[in-house]
């Protein structure tokens, strides 16, 4: 049941909500918005329904404008300052090696989760490590199983890199592999989700840049994705990510031991503009 409910006395019958409505289910015949029981399962969740009330009159799926933040002209962030984050987010490779707030923490992780996705499936699942130790317990498991499998000579082929990255750690101590990250965030979506990947690749765009609008430093961790992925796909098992679920990319994040001090100058884009068809 989608409890599509309105508010009679405040509604103003404007039909924002119809025309907006993605499935085109929301109808004005009786003057006032409704949704015919046959239609109702063509409902997609999004809400948009409640977010373009002017007067707050819509409630749906037991949502209504209470559990929303009204919107004011200084919420918004100047252009300015939305370019400086854009262009000065950067990858960090130096943490402190302490915990990030666990309030900050999931304050971070509940903002991504609002990201959209395809078809608004909304499946993707948040694989947490919030805590240092158990990134460092991960870090010393898969450095082990590496270490096995490269002894048993069952690299997959192209992946002989991961020799020199156990070595790394071997004899320094250098954690090519996590990047001594104190926290990860691995984001999948079961494989009947519309775009299981491009919604994981979203919501960590999504987290990465409101992590560094909190002074939080991010990294998108190639090396990381492909061991849990392709190389180890055992430690799959050990995070509690189901089998049916693709990995979008894992990030390191923490707080950061350096600071940038400006943004840089990448040349023009390679626009390819079409003026005509």
């Amino acid at each position: 049941m989608l409890n599509f409910t309105i508010d009679t006395e405040t509604c103003i019958a404007c039909g924002q909500c119809a025309s907006d409505c993605p499935a085109m289910i929301i109808s004005m015949e009786t003057g006032l918005p409704t949704i015919h029981p046959d239609l109702e399962q063509f409902c997609i969740g999004c809400m948009h329904c409640v977010a373009i009330c002017s007067e707050g009159s819509v409630s749906i799926l037991g949502y209504g404008p209470q559990e929303g933040m009204e919107f004011s002209k200084d919420m918004w962030p100047e252009p300015e300052k939305m370019e400086a984050l854009i262009k000065g987010r950067r990858s960090t490779r130096n943490y402190q090696e302490r915990n990030v707030d666990s309030a900050l923490i999931n304050k971070l992780v509940e903002v991504a989760s609002h990201a959209p996705s395809g078809h608004n499936d909304r499946g993707l699942l948040f694989t947490l490590l919030d805590d240092k130790g158990c990134v460092f317990d991960l870090r010393e498991k898969t450095f082990e199983e590496l270490d096995t499998l490269i002894e048993a000579n069952k690299l997959p082929e192209g992946m002989e890199m991961f020799i020199d990255i156990s070595n790394a750690w071997k004899h320094s101590g250098k954690d090519i592999l996590f990047r001594g990250a104190p926290h990860l965030l691995i984001v999948s979506a079961s494989e009947e989700c519309a775009s299981p990947l491009h919604d994981a690749i979203i919501a960590l765009s999504t987290f990465e840049l409101y992590a560094a609008s909190k002074g939080i430093g991010t990294i998108w961790n190639g090396l990381a994705t492909l061991t849990i992925s392709e190389i180890l796909p055992s430690l799959r098992t050990t995070l509690g990510i189901p089998e049916d679920h693709k990995i979008g990319y894992v990030m390191g994040f923490g707080l950061p031991a350096i600071n940038f001090k400006r943004t840089i100058n990448r040349g023009a884009p390679n626009i390819n503009r079409v003026t005509s068809i």
